[in-house]
């Protein structure tokens, strides 16, 4: 059973730092692309980000490019987004995924 949690979010002002993890179990996990994407209060899903088995092939969505870093670490079955800048617009619950597969989720608030 593919399982997947998120965890790293909370409480952060503008401006400040977050780094979100995400542990996955029950499937190869170097094998597979991994996304995020996040849900913001009221909104429909957005993509922010994707990155390919071997770390490369990376991509970020326009509205978090040059503030979030995906990676990930297939020894430990873990993938990271290492958010900077925060902005309130960012305050969201964050998924990762496993081609349709969105385990649990966490919530990121940014506010002063």
């Amino acid at each position: 059973e593919v399982q997947l949690q998120a965890s790293g979010g909370g409480l952060v002002q503008p401006g400040g730092s977050l780094r979100l993890s995400c542990a996955a179990s029950g499937f190869t996990f170097s094998n597979y692309y991994m996304t995020w994407v996040r849900q913001a209060p009221g909104k429909v899903v957005e993509w922010v980000s994707n990155i390919a088995p071997g770390g490369g092939g990376i991509s970020y969505a326009d509205s978090v490019k040059g503030r979030f870093t995906i990676s990930r670490d297939n020894a430990k079955n873990l993938l990271y987004l290492q958010m900077t800048n925060l902005k309130p617009e960012d305050t969201a619950v964050y998924y990762c995924l496993k081609d349709s597969t969105r385990g649990q989720g966490t919530l990121d608030t940014v506010s002063s």
